[in-house]
């Protein structure tokens, strides 16, 4: 059994949940799939030192890595990405979003399992807006924390930003078997800024999955054409921040989005 059969059967209830949720829409959603079943993917993640892992280490992406290649990924996992892939899932996430016409991503760009030590983080952002390979637009984030018996304390908090960047309105505990999806635009700022506390010997795992469709909403759009990841400051008392547009000073981002990409996909996995 992959599912929790009564959660999931909830699904259509959330719908309003989603549509008017701040700062933009989203839902969480606690216990939607088995917990033996989900307890035997978590198990199954790489340690932090394997190859395997495609790392960004940088002032954004502290220590987060990723691995999004099917033939890297453990075979209970790409069952369960598999899974979220296909037509029976996207259909309740339809019904819970009223998106039509979503398309998953075969190639997993920026997407399967993701892992971030202590000290780890990643800083708030708005997603890439079109798939480099697909050219579709990015509507969906499908965030499932795989982490037992995680503190307070520890942070690793999903944080939800409003529009203007001057405050955090949503911070939700990454915890074991806890499911946010969430809408990707412009917009859309996201992240854990704060460097992970939790004890050395204990990871914030997740399985990250991004659903498509051909063509969006315009007010869901702030930037002209595609763009990479668009990091934001995160406001001080005296220094409002805003949207960071991909203008000149975001050029070289731009440019080198296509190689980041494959390196998302795993083209250039050594």
């Amino acid at each position: 059994m992959i599912y929790n059969p009564t959660v999931l059967a909830s699904l259509p209830t959330r719908a309003a949940t989603f549509q008017h949720a701040q700062p933009f829409k989203h839902v969480v959603i606690d216990d939607l799939f088995d917990v033996h079943f989900l307890q035997q993917r978590a198990e199954e993640f790489y340690p932090t030192d394997d190859p395997r892992w495609q790392r960004f280490e940088n002032d954004n992406e502290g220590k987060l890595a990723v691995s999004n290649s099917e033939q890297y990924l453990p075979p209970r996992i790409r069952e369960f990405v598999r899974e979220l892939n296909a037509e029976p899932f996207l259909k309740h996430l339809v019904t819970l979003t009223g998106i039509e016409g979503l398309i998953p991503d075969p190639y997993l760009g920026g997407a399967g399992m993701h892992c971030i030590p202590r000290g780890g983080k990643l800083g708030i952002h708005a997603d890439f807006n079109i798939h480099p390979l697909m050219q579709l637009d990015r509507r969906l984030n499908l965030l499932i924390y795989l982490n037992k018996d995680w503190q307070e304390s520890y942070g690793g908090h999903l944080e939800l930003w409003d529009r203007t960047m001057q405050h955090c309105v949503q911070r939700i505990l990454p915890l074991f078997n806890r499911t946010v999806l969430f809408l990707t635009d412009d917009y859309s700022f996201h992240g854990h800024p704060e460097p992970l506390n939790c004890p050395p010997d204990r990871v914030r795992k997740s399985i990250a999955m991004y659903y498509y469709t051909n063509g969006r909403p315009e007010s869901e759009r702030h930037a002209s054409g595609s763009h990479g990841t668009l990091f934001q400051a995160q406001p001080r008392h005296d220094h409002p921040t805003a949207l960071v547009a991909p203008t000149a000073a975001s050029a070289q981002t731009l440019n080198s989005f296509v190689s980041l990409a494959k390196r998302w996909l795993g083209w250039s996995h050594k």
